[in-house]
């Protein structure tokens, strides 16, 4: 698809996990969750222009994803009544626990709104992390996904994404927990400063971090890296197996993230995202 001046373009940022509590599973199996999301610049990117609806998918990442009718972006385009060229740039891997699928859903949600469009009623319809992804906002999330409650901004984060190149099944992972019934989030306060937030962090848990290493031990040997290259905090985000670090300045994420990469692993330096436009 070519670009022309009629494009609507929208960013779909990365979704962080910088603390996921597993409390409990319902009687249909989903688990309940208690978990501090934010977003990165890093991210995919859609756009879309008048059309028939259609799918065109491209970037790093694109040979992982199929444009088949069951891809999250078609659906949801189905679902907010939008008839449009989409184009997906897939720059985050895939199956890699940061909510790509649901944020670039969320992104073809927020042009719909663009383009007139009212959002969906329960847009969760699509994905547990589609609401969260379609604020893009730092949120505590908690039962399936549907209970969010807005956070305060958080203080500014340089930040290292790495992925060392493997997918992971979110649901392999589920099945993988040794223990379901875990506490939830302490409060979440007004951080002042990334010191802050750190001490809070380390307070907390990723739950699905022990059962990912044991399916992926790599894992452990990216935070391992993570730290040994300067981060004041280093954890997976969501069911893995991307891992964030927290970093001092921008020019140490920098140079963190080519240390990382030297292993072959998918890396990035970035910050937190901007919220979008409410409108």
């Amino acid at each position: 698809m070519t670009t022309t001046a009629t494009a609507l373009v929208e960013p779909a940022p990365a979704k962080l996990n910088l603390a996921l509590h597993v409390t409990g599973r319902r009687d249909d199996g989903y688990h309940l969750l208690d978990s501090l999301v934010c977003f990165a610049t890093a991210g995919d990117v859609v756009t879309v222009e008048p059309g028939p609806l259609s799918l065109q998918v491209d970037g790093p990442f694109a040979e992982g994803l199929s444009a088949d009718d069951d891809n999250l972006c078609l659906r949801a385009a189905r679902l907010a009544g939008l008839d449009a060229r989409i184009r997906l740039t897939k720059n985050l891997p895939v199956a890699s626990g940061i909510g790509g699928g649901s944020a670039d859903a969320a992104a073809v949600l927020r042009l719909a709104r663009r383009m007139g469009r009212e959002l969906p009623q329960m847009p969760e319809r699509l994905g547990a992390d589609v609401p969260v992804c379609v604020a893009s906002i730092p949120a505590r999330m908690q039962g399936t996904g549907e209970i969010l409650t807005p956070l305060p901004p958080l203080p500014p984060l340089h930040l290292v994404l790495a992925n060392p190149r493997i997918a992971l099944s979110t649901p392999q992972i589920f099945a993988r927990l040794g223990r379901r019934d875990n506490a939830p989030l302490p409060q979440v306060p007004s951080f002042a400063d990334v010191r802050a937030l750190v001490a809070w962090l380390s307070a907390t848990r990723n739950d699905l971090e022990p059962a990912a290493i044991d399916a992926a031990p790599v894992i452990a040997q990216v935070l391992q890296a993570m730290t040994a290259n300067g981060a004041a905090f280093a954890r997976m985000s969501g069911s893995g197996a991307t891992c964030l670090g927290i970093f001092d300045r921008p020019q140490t994420a920098q140079a963190a993230a080519a240390a990382l990469a030297r292993h072959g692993w998918w890396t990035v330096a970035t910050e937190l995202a901007p919220a979008p436009p409410a409108g």
